[in-house]
């Protein structure tokens, strides 16, 4: 009697993940074939992205296009199905937890400001050093010299050194941006995340924090995730458009208004 082979009944494997590439030398933070889904839907779609040492790069995309899943996934929020998320040449941020990423120098200011409105300037960014004594007792102890000068350079930097004994409630909309900013600052963190910075903000507002981003770069590495194309232009950063979970176009910003597919599914709305 002929015996079937039994490997000819075996189930289709699962389709494996795609192969991890080295990340460039140069860069700090490198995304490779990364890929989230939620219930079927693919919130992002093998994305790539590699940002440079002290390099400033601004993301565009209409709602939808994997922005902030971008963001959750490099800050420890979400998980990827698979792909490589590497940041400083050499460490695996999809095995770290979200205080682990915080701790390594990744900062992220979400479009609203979480500031500590019944505090002062100063107290804000007294709380934001780091340290492990928690809320009263970082208030209650004496900061040392070097400590100090941590909060007065990012109160110089954000503009709001004569507002440094002022309740943090009081401030304008675009301050209390530019105070969690500087939160993120004195926290030294390498690479910034800011999730539509000028959101709601007066147009000086807005020049002064396009201002604030240029005064950073080259010292901090950036990525901005913005709507407000003019003040895209001001940054004069590379631009990253995002769509259904993959990069779309990639360049300068005159590159990529004149790019027929980002004007066909974001810009022409």
């Amino acid at each position: 009697m002929n015996m079937a082979d039994p490997a000819l009944h075996l189930e289709p494997a699962e389709p494996a993940a795609p192969a991890a590439t080295a990340a460039p030398a140069s860069s700090l933070l490198y995304l490779d074939g990364v890929t989230v889904s939620f219930d079927g839907f693919k919130a992002l779609n093998d994305l790539s992205l590699v940002i440079d040492r002290g390099e400033l790069r601004t993301v565009i995309g209409p709602n939808g296009a994997g922005k902030t899943t971008m963001m959750d996934v490099i800050t420890g929020k979400t998980r990827p199905d698979y792909g490589t998320v590497q940041f400083d040449d050499r460490i695996d941020l999809t095995k770290l937890d979200e205080t682990a990423i915080a701790n390594l120098g990744i900062g992220r200011k979400f479009q609203k400001p979480t500031v500590f409105e019944n505090l002062t300037v100063f107290e804000n960014l007294e709380l934001a050093l780091k340290n492990n004594r928690g809320i009263w007792k970082t208030l209650l102890a004496k900061l040392g010299g070097e400590d100090l000068d941590q909060i007065d350079a990012a109160l110089e930097t954000i503009g709001l050194g004569d507002r440094r004994r002022e309740r943090a409630g009081v401030l304008s909309h675009g301050q209390k941006q530019w105070l969690e900013i500087g939160m993120l600052l004195v926290q030294d963190q390498q690479l910034l995340l800011l999730d539509e910075p000028v959101a709601g903000m007066t147009d000086a507002e807005t020049r002064e924090t396009a201002e604030l981003i240029l005064s950073l770069a080259g010292k901090r590495t950036m990525v901005v995730v913005e709507h407000d194309m003019e003040f895209v232009r001001d940054l004069g950063a590379r631009v990253t458009v995002l769509h259904e979970g993959s990069v779309l176009a990639e360049g300068s910003i005159d590159h990529v208004q004149n790019d027929q597919r980002v004007i066909e599914v974001y810009l022409g709305r």
